[in-house]
């Protein structure tokens, strides 16, 4: 017994340091499943500096447009996106079977909510059994996806292992997530630390060699299900602490004090507070959807997140405040919200970026809608929005023009993109709900048109 455990660490350590050793010198191959907000910027990042990247991406029009060279991620840059993928550092397919060719396979999928919010793992299910089909000895398997804590042991575990290889001992298997920030000019893929958990020390040994290649400060922790959580309880921290400024922000609305003015005035504390903003909602593919997938998994143990759950009431009444505030404005004006000419601005989940993701500017468009009110939006970053689950409706953005302004009953700020005149909006507009402070520096002859939540 003695002797077959020997030769077993034996063969665990040889594949283990082969592939750190190729990892080193860049002659290990990547495969990144998902070439979208997280995995394009992955796959680029890995491509700049040696290796030989597959992306596989089960949406033709995406993978043809990367072998192209033509960017459609606002935080890649093209012209490092021309680079490698001139090179062939980079190539993008459909086709699963290029696992093989990998020493390292990446995946980064989305982990939406069903419409009960329920999490939704099928993308990462069927990833994970594609994998199975070509999974080999000495590889190493990293799921970036945001998720409850245990989907790497519970999950996919098992089905790499039903394969009859061993987690640790003939591949190796960690759970590292993204933590990517659309539009953030500082935070990037590559300055962000990257916490990572494997199921083995050999597996944490492995996955951290590997992503020591590209980013500046790997966080190692005990073990998969501690790094997601950890990504999970980063993202309901953002979250409670908007429901509570949401909620401040409805007291003060009640109480007819600036909500923006109170919050300006307690961040110049220089400790023991962090600044969040109040808003429409919450939007993007991190906050409006980990906590719940946290809550999800809490039933397990019996255990209700209350704080939590309470957090995302408010975050979505939050919409529902806005709709409150267009409705009274239009009130006051002798207008109902029925038959009313609405001009939403920005369908981005936040300023500056093309991503519309649960943004809380879809929700608030669909109440509109369903009230009976005309509505249009702009948004230079989004051009259409398609007709998506759970909204049954498409639109294209309108130029932002005179005429639009001075023919629309109300004019609400959902996204406050830098790029818009909002002196331009004040001089024309009837009336101005602005859920963002977009207007916070406008011309004093325009204030009196503009409401704000």
């Amino acid at each position: 017994m003695i002797k077959n455990k020997e030769t077993t660490n034996i063969q665990q350590n040889d594949l283990a340091e082969l592939l750190k050793e190729k990892i080193k010198t860049k002659t290990a191959k990547v495969s990144v499943i998902g070439l979208g907000y997280v995995g394009l910027p992955l796959a680029v990042e890995k491509a700049k500096v040696g290796f030989d990247v597959i992306g596989i991406e089960q949406n033709l029009t995406r993978a043809d447009k990367v072998n192209a060279g033509d960017n459609y991620i606002k935080d890649v840059k093209d012209q490092e996106l021309v680079e490698v993928t001139r090179k062939s550092k980079l190539i993008a397919t459909t086709d699963y079977a290029k696992i093989q060719e990998a020493d390292i396979i990446v995946i980064c999928v989305p982990t939406p909510l069903t419409i009960t919010r329920d999490p939704d793992i099928s993308y990462i299910l069927n990833v994970t059994n594609e994998i199975s089909k070509y999974l080999k000895k000495g590889q190493l398997v990293t799921l970036e996806s945001t998720t409850y804590p245990g989907t790497t042991s519970e999950i996919i575990m098992p089905k790499l292992e039903a394969t009859g290889l061993h987690v640790g001992i003939d591949f190796f298997l960690a759970f590292s997530p993204e933590r990517v920030d659309p539009g953030n000019k500082r935070f990037t893929t590559q300055n962000t630390s990257k916490v990572v958990g494997g199921m083995t020390p050999v597996c944490l040994d492995v996955a951290k060699t590997f992503y020591e290649q590209t980013i500046t400060e790997v966080v190692p922790v005990s073990s998969p299900e501690v790094a997601e959580m950890t990504k999970v309880f980063e993202n309901t921290y953002r979250a409670v602490n908007i429901a509570l400024v949401n909620e401040l922000m409805m007291l003060c609305d009640r109480m007819g004090i600036s909500v923006w003015e109170v919050v300006d005035a307690a961040g110049t504390k220089p400790f023991g507070i962090q600044t969040f903003y109040p808003g429409p909602g919450v939007g993007g593919h991190c906050i409006p959807i980990d906590p719940f997938y946290l809550t999800w998994k809490a039933r397990e143990y019996d255990f209700n997140t209350r704080f939590i759950e309470l957090a995302g009431e408010i975050n979505i009444k939050a919409s529902y405040h806005v709709i409150e505030k267009i409705t009274k404005v239009l009130s006051l004006n002798k207008k109902p919200l029925n038959g009313a000419k609405i001009l939403v601005l920005g369908m981005a989940y936040k300023k500056d970026i093309e991503d519309y993701r649960e943004s809380p500017s879809l929700k608030i468009t669909d109440l509109l809608l369903k009230e009976g009110a005309e509505v249009a939006y702009h948004d230079p970053y989004v051009p259409e929005v398609p007709v998506h689950s759970p909204y049954n409706w498409e639109m294209q953005s309108v130029q932002l023009t005179e005429d639009i302004l001075h023919s629309s009953d109300c004019v609400v700020i959902l996204t406050d993109h830098t790029c818009i005149d909002y002196n331009f909006v004040a001089c024309h507009a009837k009336v101005i709900v602005d859920a963002r402070n977009a207007t916070k520096n406008i011309d004093v002859q325009w204030k009196d048109k503009v409401i704000k939540i």
